[in-house]
């Protein structure tokens, strides 16, 4: 049966992780995403899983043996952070161009230099366009729940994509928050078993994986895949639908935060929404028409969906926990394109914040919420990109 507990975020990961029994786990570890493997190796010790654990000398090879394990026909999973993920970064590309459904735990943490173990997005945005499906959590349960739902995601037909389930390093990771973990059973049912797609063990059926592929067919796998992430937003519809069914818990690709009536909304990703959420409230009881639009699917990107929620709005702050040099940051250059064809569009700009895992106080919230009203009463953005709480600014 279902129990409440006091868990980490890792935790709840590889309790998850236990819970689904991969066939295979390749991993090498890295802070802050260590705990994770090292629960799930002592589940394997302890014989509560019959997975084949395949400690790897590098991430590297630990995506490797991923795409090798699922072409091979199993269910895969493993888990990483920063700078594992960027030593992974050819292998990334090769398992969705692959088309494998890994499932891989991704522990948000900046990336070197200098180095810095704490919460920020530059690795997973870093890797947005490696053609994997990517989902954000704002907590724990967040993080535990897209976790089951992710191979159901992955291994859809019209999919066959892998997934990372992303979460803040440390603050979610190593916070320990009552969740809800659900019956083993239920969640084995739930996700079902494992159905590979010419696997290259099936020395009936011979199949070759990973040829050359030049001019003549490159781009037609491109677009292939292209397709396949346009259905991935069905299928994560889909799925957590049958997941609030089941669970009782209704995820969408993003959770509209009080915006039915809000003037000013801020826009933002993981961890931080849940201390919006705590202004929000505050402000709404002293009258101030605010809201939050929190990402959950960034790949596939809901474009439609955004302009539609946003089309009442007035102004948007679109809060970026990383940084691409010399342009906007990743999620307001989304938001910007979703908003670009609406007829009606707010004002929308856009601050960056947290890197290197710098706190953001509820104090702060509060102060951007002032500076969008400022601007919403001026009719003038002063400032359309900047950094929040930075020395010399």
């Amino acid at each position: 049966m279902s129990k409440v507990l006091a868990i980490t975020g890792a935790g709840a990961m590889s309790e998850g992780m236990r819970q689904i029994n991969p066939d295979v786990v390749p991993a090498f570890p890295i802070t802050p995403s260590t705990q994770v493997i090292e629960d799930f190796s002592q589940f394997v010790a302890d014989g509560k899983v019959d997975t084949e654990m395949i400690t790897v000398e590098s991430e590297h090879s630990a995506m490797s043996a991923c795409i090798g394990a699922a072409a091979a026909g199993g269910r895969v999973m493993t888990a990483t952070s920063s700078a594992g993920m960027a030593l992974m970064w050819e292998m990334l590309y090769i398992a969705s161009s692959m088309r494998q459904p890994v499932v891989m735990t991704l522990i948000n943490r900046a990336l070197s230099a200098p180095i810095n173990i704490h919460a920020d997005h530059s690795d997973s945005m870093g890797a947005r366009d490696a053609g994997w499906i990517q989902l954000y959590a704002e907590n724990n349960q967040e993080a535990y729940d897209n976790l089951i739902m992710a191979p159901k995601i992955a291994e859809k037909m019209d999919v066959r994509l892998p997934v990372m389930v992303c979460m803040d390093g440390f603050i979610i990771s190593h916070c320990v928050q009552t969740m809800q973990l659900e019956d083993d059973d239920k969640v084995k049912k739930f996700i079902g078993g494992f159905e590979s797609t010419y696997p290259v063990l099936d020395t009936e059926n011979p199949s070759t994986w990973g040829a050359l592929d030049l001019q003549d067919y490159y781009i037609e796998h491109k677009r292939a895949q292209h397709i396949a992430m346009k259905n991935a937003k069905d299928a994560i519809k889909k799925v957590s639908e049958e997941f609030a069914d089941i669970f009782g818990r209704k995820y969408e690709l993003f959770e509209s935060y009080r915006i039915d009536d809000a003037e000013r909304v801020i826009i933002a990703i993981n961890s931080v929404c849940g201390e919006i959420k705590e202004v929000i409230d505050e402000r709404r009881e002293a009258g101030d028409k605010v809201g939050l639009l929190k990402i959950r699917s960034f790949r596939p990107f809901p474009y439609e969906e955004i302009a539609a929620a946003l089309e009442r709005v007035k102004i948007v702050t679109v809060l970026d926990r990383s940084e691409s040099m010399g342009a906007y940051g990743p999620l307001f250059t989304e938001i910007r394109t979703a908003l670009f064809d609406a007829p009606e569009k707010p004002m929308v700009y856009n601050r960056i914040f947290g890197l290197g895992g710098r706190e953001l106080f509820m104090s702060d919230i509060h102060d951007i919420f002032e500076e969008n009203k400022t601007y919403l009463e001026t009719g003038k953005v002063e400032k359309m990109f900047d950094y929040l709480k930075v020395r010399g600014g």
